[in-house]
């Protein structure tokens, strides 16, 4: 059998991709006990120890000032922060990516507009967005939805016109208005392809997310990760950068879920 046509089973794929991650591992640990036999001060690559340790502060003592448990509060800042801002996203694409899709008439008028939008870096919006909207949460919400919206927008106004003619005309030849060639034949085509572009867009979502709150934030694991690094504390800013990456796995996840149990006829199986 030809390797292009060799494929693994569900054990042997999660086998296969937890490897890569075991060797990365071990990898750190070998370089980590390396630094800290010539340095025991080393604080570039700390142990898990040293992790596990100052991980305990904050997950189980509370900050003298707020009285909130630091780790948790930050987590529950930014996910609020994040869910709010794609949530908003999500709306806007179904909403104006549906009608761009369906109205050629519309999408003559608003798509260029959109392209425009789309190629401009959120992230040089920023300093715009704190001068418009304060340094509060409504400038980190909208960064987020600047940033990924317009890239949803597209994409699912791609896919609903991609829709074959040969039903949009069996439909109108059955008497469907346009408003339900909307609701009835394009909106079902373009929820699975929705929850795609969010699966998509959760990566940038998250470096908009941190950018905003190393800029303006007194809460939230962007703005913790750029506090501590004044010190070097890389042994709290690892364990971070693991539950972020965590968090957008799980995440990933979850919408995948979803969609395999609402849409299983966009997967190709049954539900």
């Amino acid at each position: 059998m030809r390797l292009v046509n060799r494929r693994p089973t569900p054990k042997g794929g999660l086998l296969l991709g937890a490897v890569p991650l075991l060797v990365l591992a071990v990898l750190y640990v070998v370089a980590a006990a390396a630094r800290h036999a010539e340095n025991p001060a080393d604080k570039i690559l700390p142990t898990f120890g040293m992790m596990v340790q100052a991980m305990g502060t904050l997950l189980a003592q509370p900050d003298p000032l707020s009285g909130r448990l630091i780790f948790w509060a930050d987590t529950f800042a930014s996910l609020q922060r994040l869910g709010l801002g794609l949530g908003i996203a999500s709306l806007t694409a179904l909403l104006l990516g549906l009608a761009l899709g369906v109205l050629p008439l519309l999408r003559a008028s608003l798509g260029p507009v959109v392209t425009t939008v789309a190629v401009v870096p959120p992230v040089a919006l920023l300093p715009v967005l704190f001068i418009v909207f304060g340094l509060g949460e409504t400038a980190k919400v909208a960064l987020i939805v600047i940033g990924v919206a317009p890239f949803m927008v597209r994409d699912l106004a791609l896919h609903v016109s991609a829709i074959p003619a040969e039903q949009m005309l069996k439909a109108q030849t059955l008497g469907a208005s346009s408003w339900q060639l909307a609701l009835r034949l394009a909106l079902p085509m373009a929820m699975p392809r929705l929850i795609a572009s969010l699966r998509l867009s959760l990566g940038p979502a998250w470096v908009y997310l941190i950018a905003a709150e190393a800029v303006a934030s007194d809460i939230g694991l962007g703005y913790r990760i750029f506090l501590v690094r004044r010190y070097l504390s890389m042994d709290i800013i690892l364990p971070y950068v693991a539950w972020i990456s965590l968090l957008a796995i799980a995440c990933d996840l979850a919408l995948l879920w979803l969609s395999r149990w609402a849409f299983p006829w966009a997967h190709g199986a049954k539900r």
